[in-house]
């Protein structure tokens, strides 16, 4: 029997898939495209992966099964064939602040047992013990004899340290800060928001904290006046409210409810004791955020930042110690461990070669996918999306599975287009493993990279979720429905907007200097045009932009002390605004309607209708987050969902509202012959008709068919919207003033858009000049980059081979002379479409 040769999908249904039927190649490299919202990610990770994941865990025992968060099953007729499916998402979870590049690329493991094997310890007396077999044998053994060694020199018998006693996370820690690297003291000048301000205005800043609102009355009761500025308390009552005792006291309480409580024992806590209480008690991420803003954070003085305990830094390789070895940057290393095995007698030639081999490989997925400026010091917390899912992708490839389908979501997030030809290289490297390998991306050359490309459109929303085309690339261009097509075979336009002629003169200044690897940074960004700053990844440019720029402007803006890496800075904006395509909100009660002023416009609308004024319907019966408004079966959530056990929760819509999320009652309330789950139902073309003689509301609804979101239905779940949706939608807000003081600042915009989406984007942002903007963009997005009307490039490369401003001027006048690396495949791809 012929071994299958594709996955059939049939019936596919998920969020706005049309019951598609599709065949996915196995063992090939298939790259899916369409504009954003066109269903793309619903069929990649809603039914292949969600499908191949399931049925993986359907194979495993009860027992693991009601441990492991199992997802629910896909809304589609059948999948056949499909192997187990590994996913790679478009937003990786940030670790936490223990992590590093070392321990989450697992390079830091290696690198601990090469040094408890292959390094030079010292003796308790200060005698340097050179690396032997016999530190190895040592390590070997067991029970009380395991690592101890005796030094040549003065015959004292020591335990060297072992691998475990070179993690951070474990025995290695510093006893100080507890292995971060930092140590944090709760700083009085945060205590106190603003002196001017009375205690009963909020000038205590920790008493804000949750649990603590009463503070101010207790303080009142024990002798301290409330109700003047902070300024002109005596000295004893603000010793009192910074450090007063811990004491109980009688008193009558007024809570938020409007109850009195007689009698009331009230603990006092002063302002120091408020934070660090709660610091203790607070399990939340949210709290714990707000908590952190009442300490500041310093090298720990210990460990200066190293995160081992000191005695640790003595045992060295090739005469570098763990700490060094760490702050390497991860493209110098190879090197380094040649040189290692080079400086071993040859005894140790055997063992140590298997050790440094073991390092190397686990380095080189990393270097070909354009990682080689971090540092395996550099803390997780601090890489962009793009590198961790690089990181993602290379510890994937370093497995070496076979018979897996691999799901990736925009792997070229972050991703210069020096290093995308590095990631096709993994990714042909996966299917040459014998995997299949499925890949959402909008990147030009990566889709022509692939066997098979699956186009699904062809709009976005209820206008698309269809194949459009199915075919190899060299076919797929001559396909005149293909939306993709013209850019692969280089008939596209791209321009969206006409740049400016010159550069405005008038612009925001600043120097940067000794921030990470730049160095003496002077950069200029002129007002009321989109200026694109690019470069390598690792050059500079979230440092200068979003570490630098953005903080200053902030400061200035609230009269304090500038960034300290900022030698000089001149902004005539004086506010500023970031954009991403992160999700809008958590929770599928946050709809389009919600987000925006529409949902509050409407329940005022509908609350002064005939019907509603009889009942006494105030506007808050015409939202489903009020228990007065809510279907009760299922909260206003429009879903109830199904505890089966050992099986995936199972969701199905609430059989009293029909998924409505109202109470029958509000239904009943009409405008113009509709309701409110009426318009909610609608799409944004559907609803401009109807509220033509609703100002407000047809404002909005304006607003957002400007900026190519007319296919939403008002009552459609924002976390659901794609990166591009969600994107646009943050800006409809600022589309309707002036915002000639405001800087916009779009970190990698591009992500989920295809090229025709980059287009629209790039209209949006025309709206947003034509209001007197200005526009910072970090990208590495080519159609974008042409669309710009000035250009900043940092590297030449990333890390300490970046940090400089290599380009300046208007793109289409660097493409004539192309000097950087940037502006050299800018060039090239401007001819491609010339």
């Amino acid at each position: 029997m012929a071994l299958p040769t594709k996955i059939e999908v049939r019936g596919a249904r998920v969020h706005n898939l049309k019951n598609i039927n599709v065949d996915i190649p196995l063992h090939k490299f298939v790259a899916i495209s369409g504009l954003s919202g066109s269903g793309k990610s619903s069929l990649a990770m809603g039914i292949l992966y969600e499908e191949g994941s399931r049925r993986y865990l359907d194979a495993l025992s009860t027992y693991m099964r009601r441990r492991i968060k199992q997802g629910a099953q896909a809304d589609v007729t059948s999948v056949k064939h499909i192997p187990s499916a590994l996913a790679l998402r478009q937003r990786p979870s940030v670790p936490n602040e223990r992590a590093t590049v070392g321990t989450t690329t697992e390079t830091f493991n290696v690198l601990r047992l090469i040094f408890s094997r292959l390094g030079s310890p010292v003796c308790p007396n200060g005698h340097r013990v050179q690396p032997s077999l016999a530190i190895a044998e040592a390590m070997s053994k067991s029970g009380e004899e395991m690592g101890r060694i005796t030094c040549p020199t003065c015959g004292v018998k020591f335990y060297v340290p072992s691998a475990e006693e070179f993690a951070f996370n474990s025995n290695g820690a510093c006893t100080e800060c507890g292995g971060t690297g930092k140590v944090r003291q709760l700083d009085d000048s945060k205590l106190i928001a603003d002196e001017n301000l009375s205690i009963k205005d909020g000038a205590v800043a920790s008493w804000s904290l949750p649990g603590r609102n009463f503070m101010p009355n207790v303080a009142q009761h024990a002798g301290v006046r409330i109700d003047i500025p902070f300024k002109d308390l005596t000295e004893k009552e603000k010793d009192f409210v910074l450090n007063g005792p811990e004491k109980k006291y009688k008193m009558d309480f007024l809570s938020g409810t409007g109850r009195v409580f007689h009698d009331f024992n009230a603990l006092y806590e002063n302002a120091h004791q408020a934070v660090l209480r709660s610091a203790k008690s607070s399990k939340s991420e949210r709290a714990q955020k707000r908590i952190a803003e009442f300490f500041s954070y310093s090298t720990c003085p210990v460990c200066h930042g190293t995160r081992l305990r000191p005695e640790l830094l003595k045992q060295l390789i090739n005469g570098k110690n763990i700490d060094e070895v760490e702050h390497m940057q991860l493209g110098d290393l190879p090197q380094f461990s040649k040189e290692l095995l080079a400086s071993l007698p040859a005894e140790m030639h055997k063992m140590a070669k298997s050790l440094i081999s073991e390092f190397v490989n686990n380095l080189q997925p990393l270097l070909d996918l354009g990682l080689d400026y971090l540092m395996m010091a550099r803390a997780g917390n601090t890489l962009s999306t793009g590198e961790l899912q690089r990181i993602q992708l290379a510890r994937t490839l370093r497995t070496e599975t076979t018979g897996v389908l691999y799901v990736l979501d925009e792997p070229s997030i972050g991703l210069h287009p020096a290093n995308v030809d590095g990631l096709i290289k993994v990714m042909r490297k996966l299917v040459a493993q014998g995997n299949s390998l499925v890949v959402v991306d909008h990147n030009v050359d990566i889709i022509k990279a692939a066997d098979e490309i699956i186009e699904i459109g062809p709009g976005s929303g209820a206008q698309g979720g269809q194949i459009l085309a199915q075919a190899s690339p060299k076919e797929i261009v001559q396909d005149k429905k293909s939306l993709i097509a013209p850019y692969l075979n280089g008939q596209a336009k791209l321009m969206a907007r006409k740049t400016a002629d010159q550069v405005n003169t008038k612009r925001i200044t600043l120097e940067v200097d000794h921030y990470f690897n730049l160095r003496d940074v002077k950069a200029a960004i002129p007002l009321n045009q989109i200026t694109a700053v690019t470069g390598f990844s690792g050059a500079g440019k979230t440092s200068l932009i979003l570490d630098s720029l953005v903080p200053a402007i902030e400061k200035q803006n609230k009269g304090e002390k500038l960034p300290k890496q900022i030698k000089q800075f001149n902004s005539p904006v004086h506010n500023v605004v970031s954009v991403d395509a992160s999700p809008i909100g958590k929770s599928t009660r946050s709809t389009v309607a919600t987000y925006t002023s529409i949902m509050d416009n409407l329940r005022k609308l509908f609350a002064r209708q005939p019907l509603a004024k009889e009942k006494h319907y105030t506007p808050s019966y015409f939202s489903y987050n009020n228990k007065e408004g809510a279907c009760p079966s299922c909260g206003g959530t429009g879903i109830v969902t199904l505890d089966i056990q050992f099986l995936p929760d199972m969701q199905q819509t609430c059989p009293e509202c029909g998924g409505n999320r109202y109470a029958k009652k509000i239904e009943a309330v009409k405008w113009h012959g509709v309701s409110i789950v009426d318009v909610l139902n609608m799409d944004v073309n559907e609803a401009l008709p109807v509220f033509k003689k609703a100002p407000k509301i047809e404002r909005e609804l304006k607003l957002l068919k400007e900026v190519g979101l007319d296919y939403l239905h008002l009552g459609e779940s924002t976390p659901t919207l794609s990166g591009g949706e969600a994107q646009r939608l943050k800006l409809v807000t600022h589309l309707s003033h002036k915002e000639d003081d405001t800087l916009f600042v779009f970190d990698e915009p591009t992500i989920g858009l295809h090229p025709l989406d980059v287009k629209v984007l790039v209209i949006v942002m025309q709206k947003l000049l034509d209001q007197g903007a200005t526009i910072i963009t970090i990208t590495h997005d080519l159609n974008l980059i042409v669309n710009a009307d000035y250009m900043i490039d940092l590297g030449p490369r990333g890390g300490k081979n970046g940090g400089q401003i290599v380009a300046a001027g208007m793109p289409q006048e660097l493409v004539k002379q192309p000097d950087s690396l940037t502006t050299r495949y800018l060039a090239d791809y401007w001819q491609q479409f010339r």
